[in-house]
């Protein structure tokens, strides 16, 4: 069977027949081998007041890394945005044979959360298929961001594959995956009545099993200090394989993150995999604070992004860099760990996976959940 890729699908109840999960399709692991990684261009100065010019670099040094191992895909507005991307990204050292521009206008750059959130097949042949969350912003806090909102429909229209539509709001870094069936979150962000406040908890994760294909959903409560996304899990836990996750930790018990991330390990402990595993839990530390006109930033090194050949880690001039990037080095021993400064990123209240939203590939033999 394939699916044609001009028809949508939309608003399924989670027990229609033609819903992701009942068609065999599921969200892999972020290490899941990548096809491709997917960006929407930096343009917004709102988002970085007084400073936008100042991320440029580390930007293109992303761009530069994930050049190494997969494709880039780079939507922005026009052949001005473009030229003036390609002079930065030639400068950082990108591969740009790796390089693909689209002239797909956005809001904003946080392609995390309003991108292409891309599915594949238990069976191969019935190719990828992306889905279409609804995006308000984090609960309508930066309008406007109607142009945002059309990227994944756009995306799947240029790929020619089918395209879902829940009709709920979703943002990519409120949720991880283990590849087996297994997603983590927060109450915090997608029970927040900004989002869906017509539905419930069972009624969200419902959502979740229809369009993730996933069977298990893991809560967990409040995210960092500073995060406007109301507590996504890409600041807070991540898994770095089926059955192990690195999660922050706060060691200064007067910093006002120290008891939210306590809860959160506490949380972690309890819960079992599907198997009646518990998990492996690695512990990563918190940078020091970092403060913008007396505002906390959600400055977290959490918000790393795997990419086939590297996993690219924010840092923050702190001194705890060198002791985050030396445990997640642990953690992945078949690609290169790396640093790249976030410390003007951040003001932006995000980094590298709030950037990003990966593409995975089929291999040969497809991870079946």
């Amino acid at each position: 069977m394939k699916i044609d890729p001009k028809f949508n699908f939309k608003g399924f109840s989670g027990k229609d027949p033609l819903s992701p999960a009942a068609l065999g399709y599921y969200f892999p692991a972020e290490f899941h081998p990548h096809e491709a990684t997917w960006l929407s261009w930096p343009h917004k100065e709102a988002s970085w007041p007084g400073r936008i010019d100042s991320i440029f670099p580390s930007f293109s040094r992303f761009v530069a890394y994930l050049s190494e191992g997969e494709k880039v895909h780079i939507m922005l507005a026009d052949a001005t945005m473009q030229a003036f991307a390609i002079a930065h990204l030639e400068r950082a050292g990108a591969d740009m044979t790796q390089v693909f521009f689209h002239h797909f206008p956005t809001n904003d750059a946080w392609c995390r959360d309003h991108g292409p959130s891309f599915l594949l097949n238990k069976h191969p042949e019935m190719g990828k298929a992306i889905v279409d969350w609804g995006y308000n912003a984090w609960g309508n806090k930066y309008p406007p961001y109607d142009l945002d909102n059309l990227i994944p429909e756009k995306v799947a229209l240029h790929l020619g594959i089918p395209c879902f539509k829940p009709g709920i709001i979703m943002e990519g870094g409120s949720v991880d995956f283990n590849g087996k069936g297994t997603l983590l979150s927060t109450e915090a962000c997608l029970l927040n009545p900004n989002r869906n406040p017509q539905y419930n908890k069972q009624e969200i994760e419902r959502f979740l099993r229809d369009y993730y294909g996933v069977q298990q959903i893991l809560w967990l409560g409040d995210g960092i200090i500073g995060d406007d996304t109301d507590g996504h899990v890409d600041d807070l836990t991540r898994f770095v394989s089926e059955s192990k996750v690195v999660t922050v930790v706060e060691s200064n018990k007067k910093d006002e993150n120290f008891q939210v991330l306590k809860d959160n390990l506490e949380m972690l402990q309890a819960f079992r995999l599907p198997d009646g595993q518990s998990l492996d839990i690695v512990e990563l530390p918190m940078p020091s604070p970092v403060i913008y006109e007396d505002t906390r930033l959600p400055a977290s090194y959490a918000n790393f992004y795997i990419a086939n050949k590297h996993v690219i880690v924010p840092t923050f001039r702190d001194k705890n860099d060198d002791k985050a990037l030396d445990i997640l080095s642990a953690c992945f021993p078949d690609r290169k760990v790396v640093g790249v400064d976030s410390w003007d990123l951040i003001w932006g209240l995000g980094s590298f996976h709030c950037l990003s939203q990966q593409e995975p590939a089929y291999q040969s033999q497809p991870t079946i959940q």
